[in-house]
């Protein structure tokens, strides 16, 4: 009754009109002196063609916003700048659902712009309130042990504070999230369920020119972070926050980031300890592990490539827990995204290999991401892309050596609408068509194909991840299956969007045996629509 209570209260928020001053994803309105990084990213309306990124580039799985006017400099994340647009070298990548969340999140606003009389002068305290319901229609859902059909509600409600500049260097942001699902067949886990916690909380000391200027007299700040954590990173795929779960990813440890995200160069640096989602208590510290890491970000040729070279590791110590190993894991990689002159040609690469030590096998693994797009020069700026993902499976399971790769703590969803595939011993590629019909409205669809990578490792999402998800003889099959989808997004008002989706999933040969190992027998392929509406209070 009490989430019920919310929903109601969020509902009555999200009716309110829209102040002139409000702002919104795609379009820039700065104070005159001082516009924020966030606007600089989401900026599109008024750039000449040939440089606007194409329709579904600037948002992650979240419906977005519709651009309205004015946005003073909010927030207290490191993604903010202090610099205009025209000096700005950050382009934002065009390749598919790869735009990390902002920072603070797009539902968040400085109090100043809510609209609000009585707050216009209040611009030290950046808010947000945000709900999100979504229907889901599962038919013979591979992921579960049993062929059935499942037709859950998945909720999840979301509140933010941060403080800034009034204490300067001090700023601090606290965030919390309530999670739950209704009308589901299967046993609570920490996908769908975490009730009333806090995914981030931490204090910032935040010192504006404490690494002087760029060659365009951006502000180079320094700004360190402790406390819980949860944002995204490069492509989302082994760092998210996870907008499409019910749930989301959070860490507690260091961040430090040198720069800001407008400057020719910036460096993210952090030590984390991962925190395990506890359903119905408050969340807790992965005490016997630790996530630490390295991103350098290169923009001077960003007009034509931006680089992106990167370190991960991740250390677990076995000892303490019953029943794990040591594992020490190390990831080497070099991400470049660009487009082609003003040919509409855009490209995105990601290669990573990883090292280390997997209990008592040695890690030795790597994984790609290819991606190239082209953008029509139409009024619906239709894109049609490639795609191809892969990430090696373990070959052999009693060599000694793991091939399997570490996807650390990424986004899974940009690999399949249906939330099957991991980036975990697979090979996939893909193909994809985005276009926007009108202001409000857009829409994306493609066909996939996915392959274990390796016939002898698992489907990580299989069968519940029972035993059965894997086969390793190889005799199986290595064809995982393909599927289409299609995705429409629509914006009612500056509060509320609403999102549908379809995808129809065809089982392959090793899927179909697995399946008939397990239970008898496959239904060959699944189903699954979904309806979602966002309100946020504040946008």
């Amino acid at each position: 009754m009490r989430s019920f209570r919310r929903i109601l209260i969020a509902a009555a928020i999200g009716t309110l009109p829209a102040s002139p001053i409000q702002a919104e994803e795609h379009e820039i309105h700065a104070h005159p002196t001082r516009p924020d990084a966030r606007s600089v990213r989401y900026a599109q309306a008024d750039l000449p063609e040939e440089t606007q990124a194409p329709a579904g580039r600037t948002d992650s799985e979240a419906t977005w916003a519709v651009p309205l006017p004015v946005r003073r400099e909010p927030g207290t994340g490191a993604g903010r700048t202090e610099a205009s647009r025209s000096t700005s070298y950050y382009k934002p990548a065009r390749s598919y659902s790869t735009q990390p969340e902002s920072d603070p999140p797009r539902y968040v606003r400085n109090l100043s712009e809510t609209g609000i009389e009585a707050f216009k002068d209040i611009t030290w305290l950046d808010v947000g309130l945000d709900h999100r319901t979504r229907y889901e229609f599962r038919s013979n859902d591979i992921r579960r042990n049993r062929s059935t059909l499942d037709q859950p509600f998945l909720l999840r409600s979301r509140a933010y504070f941060g403080i800034k500049e009034i204490l300067d260097p001090l700023r601090g942001v606290v965030e919390f999230q309530d999670s739950r699902r209704y009308n589901g067949k299967f046993p609570h886990d920490d996908r769908d369920f975490n009730d009333y916690d806090l995914i981030q909380g931490y204090g910032e000391l935040y010192f504006r020119q404490a690494l002087g200027q760029d060659d365009r007299k951006q502000d180079r700040p320094l700004r360190v972070r402790i406390g819980r954590m949860a944002y995204e990173a490069l492509d989302r795929r082994l760092i998210g926050r996870n907008e499409w779960r019910n749930t989301t990813n959070t860490f507690e440890g260091f961040r430090i980031n040198l720069g800001q995200e407008v400057n020719d160069w910036e460096i993210d640096l952090w030590a984390y300890q991962p925190v395990k989602r506890v359903l119905t208590e408050f969340d807790q510290r992965i005490t016997n592990q630790w996530f630490y890491g390295a991103i350098g970000h290169w923009r001077r040729w960003s007009d034509v490539i931006t680089l992106q070279p990167y370190y991960m590791g991740l250390v677990q110590d076995g000892s303490k827990v019953p029943g794990q190993v040591d594992r020490v894991i190390h990831a080497t990689a070099l991400r470049g995204y660009g487009v082609v002159g003003g040919t509409g040609l855009d490209y995105d690469f990601n290669l990573i290999y990883q090292f280390g030590e997997n209990g008592a096998d040695r890690q030795d693994a790597h994984g790609y991401t290819l991606e190239a797009g082209y953008t029509f020069k139409h009024a619906w700026k239709p894109r049609v892309s490639a795609f191809y993902g892969y990430a090696s499976g373990d070959r052999n399971p009693g060599n000694r050596v793991s091939n399997r790769f570490e996807r650390f703590f990424g986004f899974a969803r940009p690999w399949s609408a249906d939330d099957y595939i991991i980036f975990e011993n697979v090979k996939a590629p893909k193909i994809k068509l985005e276009f926007q019909p009108a202001k409000n409205l857009r829409i994306d669809g493609g066909y996939n194909w996915y392959w274990l990578a390796s016939s002898t490792d698992r489907f990580n999402n299989l069968l519940g991840g029972s035993s059965f998800n894997r086969d390793p003889t190889g005799r199986s099959g290595d064809f995982i299956g393909h599927s289409v989808d299609v995705r429409v997004r629509y914006q009612l008002t500056g509060h509320i969007g609403a999102t549908l989706g379809y995808s129809h999933f065809t089982s392959g040969e090793f899927t179909r045996n697995r399946q008939i190992a397990a239970l008898g027998s496959s239904p060959g392929s699944s189903n699954f629509f979904y309806a979602e509406v966002v309100i946020s209070a504040f946008k």
